[in-house]
């Protein structure tokens, strides 16, 4: 019981990474790597900030515009001087990680055990977890359903579409950034008070667990057309710290987690695309004829008729 209380929490804090992968990700078709450097920002920004005695919520919300900060870089990088969307996130995420040193006074980590944090109140922690999540992907759902939001998915479908109407490409795609970054930092945030620590290298991975997350929820859920895709999401999250929580029972040391991550991402891609490999070897007939194109006299017959 206590496991699948810890899969829930951890599953459900991913999930706001997850959320923010899913905007850059699937929305924007952004493959934006800085989210490996902004998870550990927000969470050096909480640490920081809850050692000087400020409050859990201001923290937060700090860690939040921290993110939004660090994805805004990403993307004039990208826009202003014309890198490309990898080569941007990977320049934004190794310069965080100096940055990151920096904000927790050149300490590789710093612990919160005996700081007040979001989760020292008397509410059960797993209900506030869902509390934040429920809110978060409120104010997503919120987002996506705007002009803007709308201009975002536009600009992932057909960028030369947004362009003909007059709308700045580049602005939609800096904003988007800024709005993953923040979702990416306030995961960090929850993270670091929920483990009761902060560290400059809780980073790695993140972005193989949120792709893990939104690509295994959405291949789960690929013909349910009624859950939202924030929703798959936040559920893939979840499912992915259960295949890893279910590893870890069966014996597999933790060093091989890395390992594991890639082949359930692996896995989450061949189960998504499985239905276009149907699809390709499937026989294709020629409907409303009265003979069979592949019968072998049909074809025998057709020659002789017309030689």
């Amino acid at each position: 019981m206590t496991v699948l209380l810890t899969v829930l929490e951890q599953g459900l804090i991913f999930g706001i990474l997850a959320l923010g992968v899913y905007l850059t990700y699937k929305v924007l078709d952004f493959a934006d790597l800085s989210v490996e450097g902004t998870f550990p920002l927000g969470a050096s920004i909480t640490a920081l900030l809850l050692t000087q005695g400020i409050n859990a919520s201001v923290a937060i919300f700090i860690s939040f515009i921290g993110g939004m900060l660090a994805g805004a870089v990403t993307g004039l990088l990208h826009v202003k001087l014309k890198i490309t969307n990898l080569l941007s996130g990977i320049l934004v995420m190794s310069g965080l990680y100096s940055i990151n040193l920096r904000v927790m006074g050149n300490r590789a980590n710093i612990a919160l055990f005996n700081q007040k944090h979001l989760f020292s109140t008397s509410l059960p922690t797993l209900l506030t977890i869902v509390l934040v999540v429920m809110v978060v992907k409120l104010l997503v759902d919120l987002f996506l359903k705007t002009k803007f939001g709308f201009m975002v998915k536009a600009t992932g479908d057909n960028p030369q579409l947004v362009t003909t109407l007059g709308v700045h490409i580049g602005f939609v795609k800096i904003v988007c950034l800024m709005i993953s970054n923040g979702l990416v930092g306030l995961a960090g945030s929850l993270s670091a008070q929920y483990q009761g620590y902060a560290d400059v290298t809780m980073g790695t991975g993140t972005i193989v667990i949120g792709l893990a997350a939104v690509i295994f929820g959405e291949a789960i859920f690929k013909k349910s057309s009624w859950i939202l895709p924030t929703t798959t999401a936040i559920i893939g999250a979840i499912l992915y710290q259960g295949c890893t929580a279910l590893a870890l029972q069966f014996g597999f040391p933790p060093n091989d987690l890395k390992l594991l991550s890639a082949a359930i991402v692996t896995l989450a891609l061949a189960l998504n695309h499985y239905h276009f490999k149907v699809t390709l070897f499937k026989k294709h007939e020629m409907k409303g004829g009265i003979r069979d194109v592949k019968d072998p006299t049909t074809e025998q017959n057709f020659l002789s008729e017309h030689s």
